[in-house]
């Protein structure tokens, strides 16, 4: 892969996800985050995803796992493929991976790395089976990398999102949301969260860390 495709273990990115987020990000000296993810769904007029200092993720996120503007199946494709030559990696959720075929053809055809993502903002009800199961079929599609966000209240829920991490067939990016959220996101980028995401102006998930203070803590770290 191209210097493009690589980043540092525990990478911060930060969320673009409005034109005042895109303009905070424009302004972001080189070292301050490692990653930039442009989520066409909320900015769908672009005809290009702008240069930037940083690698740029992209995704084309499914309505039923946060997305924006009900966007169909179609309506998506379209979006990933016009904005595909700007993205060092593109993310596509499990659910989406065959409907979203000729998106990871062309992803593949320019070394354009698979992130493949889970998202349930209800709770974590997934059994150890079931996430092993889940990265499984990640693996199979071609993903470079698992990326799990579920609802973490109890410590139930941060012991089955730990439990992923026992010999994964994919490096993890492994994100909670509510309650533990702050907490948790600091524990799972300290055991190998590959991709640890935060916002630039404004939350859009509850507990989820501004991306430069993020940047911060785990430098601490």
């Amino acid at each position: 892969m191209g210097q493009k495709n690589k980043l540092p273990k525990s990478a911060v990115v930060g969320i673009v996800d409005s034109a005042e987020a895109w303009r905070l990000a424009a302004r972001l000296r080189p070292g301050t985050l490692d990653a930039l993810e442009w989520r066409a769904g909320c900015l769908p007029d672009a005809a290009a995803i702008p240069a930037s200092k940083f690698p740029w993720i992209l995704t084309v996120r499914d309505p039923r796992e946060g997305g924006r503007g009900a966007l169909s199946t179609g309506e998506r494709q379209k979006l990933f493929l016009r904005l595909l030559p700007g993205a060092a990696f593109v993310d596509v959720e499990l659910r989406s991976l065959r409907a979203m075929r000729r998106v990871r053809e062309e992803a593949a055809a320019h070394r354009i790395r698979l992130i493949a993502s889970f998202h349930d903002f209800h709770g974590t009800s997934f059994t150890p089976a079931r996430g092993r199961e889940m990265s499984l079929r990640a693996a199979d599609a071609g993903a470079d990398i698992f990326k799990i966000a579920t609802r973490t209240a109890t410590p139930r829920d941060i012991a089955r999102l730990l439990g992923l991490f026992s010999s994964p067939p994919l490096p993890l990016a492994v994100m909670g949301m509510g309650p533990l959220g702050f907490s948790s996101r600091l524990l799972f980028a300290a055991c190998g969260s590959v991709l640890n995401y935060g916002w630039l102006h404004r939350a859009n998930a509850p507990g989820q860390w501004a991306a430069l203070e993020l940047k911060k803590m785990l430098e601490r770290r």
